[in-house]
């Protein structure tokens, strides 16, 4: 997201609070600004719904260096362990290597001046207390605003803390939010007090200002002094500000008829957003018909105690995490909370098997987006599969139909989590543990860890063939074919590769996955010299994807089409193919296929004479590998294109011209690398090099295993039995 400073000049970030809806504070945010200013951690803290979030928000945009602002918002984390990955997650971050998110998040913020704000910390806080220790420690360029209801206790924290809304301030807000409900309210009496009664808490006057479609301010104000008087037996002015908003949540939620209760202690039970499907499946049942809840989510949606939001996978809904807990509390009362979240763990095993199947499809784009949008409430799906009794079969089948998020959304590491903790679990349903075993096997191969890869695949084959399951055996070999690939054993990946075809033929297995097996044969077949082979494998499968309008298992066989061009002597067919492909590989989110296609794009480059370009777009590729694993996966086939480019490079521009444009390649960042990747127009150069009539030869030794490797042909399939 791109927001702009009060000056004009753009920041770039992911603050997705309203920053027009700011009303008052004025001087709290100047000294915000001071505060942000004179120390590297600042936490402002306060009582639940004062405004200090909104608040940050409007202060971190004005206070931004040049690596802009951005937002974790922690308040959906359960789990003080996922922290870190809640970091990586919100910087838009994505890590194929076996090293956890700490170290992902330091290498990326290394040397940038970035202000990182964590919200809604106060559940996790000795986690982050000890991330933001350790980031402060090794970065010296960050700086970062911490909002919680209590301070981190960092050496060298700043605190801020943050007050109700003076008088003034607290009215205009009222009649601000009067006018967003639609109701026309004129500052008098009655206003200033009811602002004085809610003690000027932000949240309670918006929760009082979601009533004025049925209530005058008059109205409100008597209401509220009786509900103060039932819920604290005594005077107003005793009561501790702490828990003035609780009385004014309990009374806003004293309003609501029976059935809106209800469903918002139901709603309590999603972790972040959801949708409305979602809360009808959900929270239907037990006095609650599935046809009403639309129209009691529409009276919470009036009453603020929800906020709509428009998003990439249409209207979703949110809870403010105070009003969560305060419809928690209530669910626990009631004795339903553990029907409640079954049934939220049976949704979303439901959604994640329909984006399985969906993947294989013209839908993949929505697949990926719905996936990345429910990833909050799919980890507490996940989380109660694996600590409830009787839930291993369940959380196998979860953690293994996600593959395809794991492996090409750029989740490998916290896939890789869910997984190891599944597959330790004995099941009564032994194909989910197959299942969970080769998406493990394959999740490792990708990261480069052979030995747990192996020791995946090879129990699960084994298991397989004791259980007589041809699918699981096929996905075993297929996995264990994708890993001799990328370790440079051309042979035995052939073999691997076409049995496991093989027998997906017979068992009629199509999709994603078998597609991506023929895909990885065909670039088996290249490195070999086979070129003719390579490229009929890759054009039947581009076929099968535009029949099927697959489009992720289709930018790989686009891959080794541009590789077969390019070795024919056809730069400008390879640049067209590779310009396809990357596209699709940025949709996707897909880091190792962007890296991989940039790479070739600056060898093509070259080939076309441009070789300060190639240079650039080598150190642009070469500034994105940590993110994925040793370069090129240490292999010596990836590698000779890479070796080639850089050789005639340095021999037309000089040593010292070539290690000047990877440096200015290095530091385009990577969204700015693809986009200039996409918009290159080939030279007319008459020094272009001519390319090889065959494949690039490699000259340099098998790898070490013991590093990182990963292949570029890395998806596949949806079942295992």
């Amino acid at each position: 997201m791109r927001v702009h400073q009060p000056g004009g000049t753009p920041v770039t970030g992911n603050l997705p609070l309203e920053l027009t809806s700011f009303v008052g504070r004025s001087a709290e945010l100047a000294g915000l600004e001071e505060a942000l200013g004179a120390s590297r951690l600042v936490t402002v803290t306060g009582a639940g719904g004062v405004g200090k979030s909104r608040l940050a928000a409007h202060a971190a945009v004005r206070s931004a260096g040049a690596g802009g602002v951005w937002r974790v918002e922690l308040a959906p984390v359960r789990d003080p362990e996922f922290v870190d990955y809640a970091v990586v997650e919100a910087l838009g971050l994505t890590d194929h290597t076996t090293r956890g998110p700490r170290e992902t998040l330091l290498d990326h913020l290394a040397g940038r001046g970035l202000l990182l704000v964590l919200d809604g910390f106060e559940h996790l806080v000795d986690a982050c207390a000890a991330l933001t220790a350790d980031l402060l420690r090794r970065l010296p360029g960050l700086r970062v605003l911490a909002v919680g209801r209590r301070p981190l206790a960092v050496a060298g924290e700043q605190l801020f803390p943050l007050g109700p809304l003076e008088e003034d301030e607290a009215a205009a807000l009222f009649l601000d939010r009067a006018a967003q409900h639609g109701a026309v309210v004129e500052d008098g009496p009655d206003v200033r007090e009811l602002c004085r009664r809610l003690d000027g808490i932000p949240l309670a006057i918006e929760l009082a200002a979601g009533r004025l479609r049925a209530l005058s301010p008059a109205q409100l104000l008597e209401r509220l002094d009786d509900r103060f008087r039932l819920l604290t037996g005594g005077g107003r002015d005793v009561l501790p500000r702490h828990q003035t908003l609780r009385t004014a949540i309990g009374w806003s939620h004293e309003l609501c008829t029976p059935p809106e209760r209800l469903l918002w202690s139901r709603l309590s039970v999603f972790a972040g957003r959801f949708d409305l499907e979602a809360a009808e499946y959900v929270c239907s049942g037990g006095g609650l018909a599935a046809d009403d809840v639309l129209d009691v989510l529409s009276e919470l949606l009036a009453q603020s105690v929800l906020a709509r939001e428009e998003a990439a996978t249409g209207v979703r809904y949110r809870m403010l995490d105070t009003v969560r807990a305060y419809g928690a509390e209530w669910l626990e009362a009631t004795g339903d909370a553990a029907r409640l979240r079954r049934r939220h763990r049976d949704w979303y095993v439901g959604l994640a098997t329909w984006c399985e199947l969906e993947w294989f499809s013209p839908r993949q784009y929505e697949v990926a987006a719905r996936v990345e949008a429910e990833l909050p409430n799919l980890r507490c799906a996940l989380e109660y599969c694996l600590t409830e009794p009787d839930g291993a079969p369940l959380g196998q089948y979860l953690a293994g139909s996600l593959w395809f998020y794991w492996a090409g959304c750029g989740r490998l590491s916290e896939g890789r989590h869910w997984l190891e903790q599944a597959v330790r679990e004995e099941s009564g349903n032994e194909q989910s543990r197959l299942k969970a075993l080769w998406v493990l096997g394959y999740v490792a191969t990708l990261q480069g860890d052979k030995v747990p890869a192996l020791a995946a695949l090879q129990e699960c084959r084994e298991e397989a063939e004791r259980m007589a399951s041809p699918t699981a055996v096929a996905y075993a070999e297929h996995r264990a074919g994708c890993l001799a690939l990328v370790t440079d054993d051309m042979a035995r990946a052939e073999t691997l590769l076409r049995s496991a075809l093989d027998r997906y033929q017979e068992i009629g297995e199509l999709n994603s996955n078998v597609l991506m097996g023929q895909v990885e044969l065909a670039m088996a077949r290249a490195f070999q010299g086979d070129l003719p082979a390579a490229v009929r494998l890759s054009e039947d499968v581009r076929q099968v994807c535009e029949d099927h309008g697959e489009r992720w298992a289709r930018t790989y066989a686009l891959y080794v089409l541009a590789y077969a061009a390019w070795s024919e002597g056809d730069p400008v067919r390879a640049r067209d193919l590779l310009t396809d492909c990357l596209s699709g590989a940025r949709t996707f989110r897909d880091l190792l296929g962007s890296v991989l296609t940039i790479e070739l794009l600056a060898l093509v480059t070259a080939a076309e004479g441009d070789f300060t370009e190639a240079a650039v777009l080598q150190g642009a590729a070469s500034a994105m590998w940590p993110s994925v694993g040793l370069p090129l996966f240490g292999s010596a086939y990836y590698n000779a294109p890479h070796e080639l480019c850089e050789a005639t490079a340095r021999e037309r521009l000089g040593d010292e011209r070539y290690e000047e444009c990877v440096r200015q390649g290095a530091r385009l960042g990577r969204e700015t690398a693809v986009s200039r990747a996409l918009s290159g127009a080939p030279a007319t150069s008459m020094d272009a090099v001519p390319a090889p009539r065959g494949p690039v030869r490699h000259t340099t030794a098998t790898p070490d295993m013991r590093e990182p490797a990963a292949s570029p042909t890395r998806k596949g399939g949806e079942t295992a039995g």
